[in-house]
Parts: structure tokens; C-alpha cells; sequence
């Protein structure tokens, strides 16, 4: 049986190498024969597309960064889908490299690089390239088509990419913190596969998502008192604009619930009554997974 994954594509960018490593864990996991076909989406919301129409088994997707925090095509486009679940998810240190043709960087005129990237380097940025542009791309790889064309352009992407592109890095390591890491989660259809039933889950964690009733003060401290009550930790909240109305807000929350099944049962159940739409994504482990090669 051959299976396949989506990713942000194209070849180099972190979002590949992310599945590159999931793939071969995944084929060991499931004693597959053969590696997981991997499938380069344009976006990360057309990754998630993938997934959801059925056109693949799997998708992995950046959805926080320990310097730029939330990935916010994710958390938006998770909000749309109805179909999709996290399965499991992992952590990946990210390591940049700043490429470009010349070795001058007072000549450089622009930075390409996916949104993140350009934020999680930032603080270099603006010490060494202070007079180029920062332009975003639709992936770190992405960025490197520019490279090519030009010798005053600059790009922040993984050491492969500059390998497979045939691109001189310049400076590595250029990120503002050096134990930079991306979470990664891995997507399903909720329809369970048959490759999952052979296969016991011990899940961590949940992700969930939810509108308060009123935008009013203390909206918010009844839901977050439910779990605190029950000596549940959330390991993150993060609020994105519902795209209705100004001050309007969808709060994504990850709750560890290894240890506390019942209580977080409960906690759902209490949630619903103070909540005005209320979404689980998904409860599911974080894995450890070995580097099939170094990003």
C-alpha cells in the first residue's frame, strides 16, 4: 500500500524536510514497504486543501515557531475546514542561512523569504542587510528563484535549498535565537484510516478553538477557568481576527491532557455551555522523530 503526504512546497523548504523526516518515521512506524510519496503544494492553505478534498493521505504543517509564535494560514484555514483532524505532531529545530551571489552585503537590495523566516531573523536583518527590502514568498525555497536572477538579491532558506538551487550560503545560523524550532502537525481526514487501526494512540494533547458569546470584559475567564479548575495546563492560546467583525476573536487553545482524560471531558462539556462555537481539532501525541538530514 503506498501512501502520500503534502507539504509547502517546492524542494528545499523546511516544510519538505519537516515531511522528509515524518515520512521515513511514519514508513518504520507502519512497517511500510515503501516511503511515502511526498506531494509539494504551492501554500500552506492549498496543503491543507489537499488533505481535505481527499487528494493525499497525510499532510504536515507548520503551526508555531518558538520566535514568530502561531503560523497564521494555518490557524486560519484550519478554522474553515470541517474534515480534518490532527493526527500527530512533532518539533523540528529550523537553522538559516542567509544566501546570496554576492558576498558584499552592503550591495544587497532585497531579502526574500517566507513571512517567518524573514521574522525570525529579523534582528540580523536590520543589523547586517539594513538597507534591503524584506519581501515575503510563499516559502523560504521559494525565495531563491530571485537569487538566481539577481546578484544584488538576498534569501533566508535551509542549507538544502542552497544546495539543491547550487547557490553560496553566506552567512549560516542567522536566526535571532539559536534553539530556533517549528512545530509540526500532521493532518488526516476524520474518517479513520485503515492503516490507523493497527496502531494505539497515546495522545498529549488537543487542540481546540472557540468563539466566546459576548465581546465583553471577563468573556474570556469563564472558558480558561474551566480547564484551570481541573488542573489542566495549556500549553498555548493564541487569539486570530474571526473576519466578521472588529473584535471579534477565535482563541486556538492546546490543552496536555495525558493524565487528565476524565477531567478534560469534563472541562469540553462546560466549555460548550460558555462558548458561542466551539471546534476540536484533533487529540492526538507529540512525537519525537529522528533528522534524516540536518535543515
Amino acid at each position: 500500500m503506498t501512501f502520500s503526504i503534502a507539504h509547502l512546497g517546492p524542494a528545499g523548504s523546511y516544510a519538505e524536510q519537516a515531511a522528509i523526516n515524518y515520512a521515513h518515521w511514519f514508513q518504520s512506524q507502519q512497517g511500510l514497504e515503501q516511503l511515502p510519496i511526498l506531494v509539494a503544494e504551492p501554500s500552506i492553505t492549498q496543503t491543507m486543501y489537499a488533505i481535505d478534498e481527499g487528494k493525499v493521505d497525510l499532510a504536515v504543517v507548520p503551526v508555531e515557531n518558538s520566535i514568530e509564535g502561531g503560523v497564521s494560514f494555518t490557524l486560519d484555514t484550519l478554522w474553515k475546514l470541517k474534515d480534518v483532524v490532527i493526527y500527530e505532531a512533532f518539533i523540528l529545530p529550523i537553522n538559516h542561512m542567509f544566501i546570496a551571489q554576492s558576498d558584499d552585503l552592503s550591495s544587497i537590495e532585497a531579502v526574500y523569504s517566507h513571512p517567518q523566516a524573514l521574522g525570525q531573523c529579523q534582528t540580523w536583518l536590520g543589523e547586517h542587510v539594513p538597507q534591503a527590502q524584506l519581501i515575503p514568498s510563499n516559502s523560504t525555497a521559494e525565495g531563491l528563484k530571485f537569487v538566481r536572477d539577481n546578484p544584488r538579491a538576498g534569501a533566508i532558506a535551509s542549507e538544502r535549498a542552497a544546495n539543491l538551487n547550487q547557490l553560496p550560503i553566506q552567512v549560516r545560523s542567522i536566526q535571532d535565537h539559536r534553539e530556533n524550532c517549528t512545530k509540526f502537525w500532521v493532518f488526516k481526514k476524520e474518517a479513520k484510516p485503515e492503516w490507523e487501526e493497527a496502531q494505539e494512540h497515546s495522545p498529549t494533547h488537543c487542540s481546540l478553538a472557540f468563539i466566546v458569546p459576548d465581546n465583553i470584559p471577563g468573556a474570556l475567564l469563564n472558558p480558561l477557568t474551566t480547564f484551570s479548575q481541573r488542573q489542566i495546563n495549556l500549553s498555548r492560546i493564541e487569539s486570530r481576527p474571526a473576519k466578521k467583525a472588529l473584535g471579534d476573536y477565535v482563541f486556538f487553545i492546546d490543552a496536555e491532557v495525558k493524565g487528565r482524560e476524565q477531567e478534560f471531558q469534563s472541562a469540553l462539556e462546560e466549555l460548550r455551555e460558555n462558548t458561542r462555537i466551539l471546534k476540536i481539532f484533533g487529540t492526538y501525541p507529540q512525537v519525537s522523530i529522528p533528522h534524516q538530514e540536518k535543515i
